[in-house]
């Protein structure tokens, strides 16, 4: 498996979920069609693009276990939760709730918006060891009469904890509260199926666990709040939602659908200035690799490598785990007893050639392994003993 990737095999590459790493050959459906769009750029970009982005999205959204038309494909997990943000109608007084947990760039949009609009953003502590059959009503139980959005990661970055959405959704919805999900680390990593989970809104990365290009995510709004959501570019869509039924656009791109969309959600976040679109065009390849490779056995016994290297690492550090072992995935958060995290990423990667984050999060400080189906038992074996000899 490590073949069909081009990392460097010199690197132990235990940090997937920082970037991901995407195999040859989805970079190489990648780079076709960026040779076929400078082939007619004009033909590519204006007249044939809408039409190739809607199947990439209709590939997506069936893996996704949504509906085509409430999908839009943005960069990445960040630009989604900031689209949303930037979007709600917040008001002085009106609470954003979150958890502890959340990652970093999220939480600067939020205090950004928040400070703009006099709004509060709240922070509710998850405490470690956590609690899966807690978290909802914990959540859920810090809402008040002012709060107007939950937002919520499905798998924490820092910590890597999976939390359980379906109850909170439901329960924040019963309440007449809106819920945003930073999926940034779920799609490709667990089973997913958006409709089903009921948030109102939710942002993945594909880029990531899903194998995809960089710079490849999406957007999924019910359908209810597509006339919320604004983009952070405006362009040609803007234009052609002004316009009276049947007339072209302004400005010389008579027929160029890309730029319109069929929908108020394509309009508004489809066409943002010209960019690069092979990144979204290739996503149904990073699927069709996932198929054909049997990824649901290959990420079961990712799950288990990862937790049974969590064991061994706190058994002979005589430490406890931060969760259960269904509350993780690939991804799990070891403790550790030393404090000087960036030291000690430097040392495993300077020393050892090993490339694994080192988070902290509550005082304590966490090496968060990432388990790909290109990892092997060896690789494992080596984290391990490098951490040992870096325990002093």
């Amino acid at each position: 498996m490590r073949e069909l990737f081009l990392l460097d095999p010199d690197i132990v590459f235990l940090n997937h979920g920082s970037f991901g790493a995407c195999p040859r050959a989805v970079l190489e459906a990648q780079q076709r069609g960026q040779l076929e769009m400078e082939r007619n750029p004009v033909q590519f970009l204006g007249r044939r693009s809408a039409a190739l982005l809607a199947q990439a999205r209709t590939a997506l959204a069936a893996h996704l276990g949504a509906g085509a038309d409430d999908l839009v494909f943005v960069p990445n997990a960040t630009t989604g939760v900031n689209i949303v943000a930037r979007s709600l109608a917040l008001r002085a007084g009106d609470e954003v709730l979150a958890t502890d947990h959340e990652y970093g760039a999220c939480d600067a949009a939020w205090q950004q918006v928040c400070a703009r609009t006099a709004a509060v953003y709240r922070r509710v502590e998850l405490p470690l060891p956590f609690e899966p059959e807690r978290f909802a009503a914990r959540l859920l139980g810090a809402v008040t009469a002012r709060t107007r959005v939950v937002f919520c990661s499905h798998v924490t970055s820092t910590t890597a904890l999976v939390l359980p959405l379906a109850e909170l959704c439901a329960g924040a919805r019963a309440r007449g509260v809106l819920t945003l999900i930073d999926g940034a680390h779920a799609p490709g990593q667990i089973e997913l199926g958006l409709d089903r989970l009921g948030a109102d809104f939710y942002v993945g990365n594909c880029h990531k666990w899903l194998c995809a290009p960089k710079g490849t995510g999406f957007l999924h709004v019910r359908a209810e709040h597509h006339e919320t959501l604004h983009a952070p570019v405006v362009s040609w869509g803007y234009v052609a939602e002004a316009a009276p039924a049947g007339a072209a656009a302004a400005g010389g791109h008579t027929g160029f659908d890309a730029y319109t969309g069929r929908s108020t959600l394509e309009r508004r976040l489809q066409w943002q200035g010209t960019r690069d679109l092979s990144g979204f065009l290739a996503v149904p390849a990073a699927l069709e690799f996932q198929r054909t490779h049997d990824w649901p056995r290959r990420r079961a016994a990712c799950h288990e490598a990862a937790v049974a290297l969590m064991h061994r690492v706190l058994a002979a550090n005589g430490l406890s785990a931060i969760a259960p072992d269904t509350a993780f995935a690939q991804m799990v958060s070891i403790p550790v007893r030393r404090h000087d995290a960036e030291v000690l990423r430097a040392q495993l990667f300077e020393r050892h050639r090993i490339e694994v984050p080192v988070t902290q999060h509550g005082g304590r400080t966490f090496v968060r392994v990432s388990v790909q189906a290109y990892n092997t038992r060896a690789e494992l074996d080596a984290l391990a003993a490098a951490l040992a000899a870096e325990a002093a």
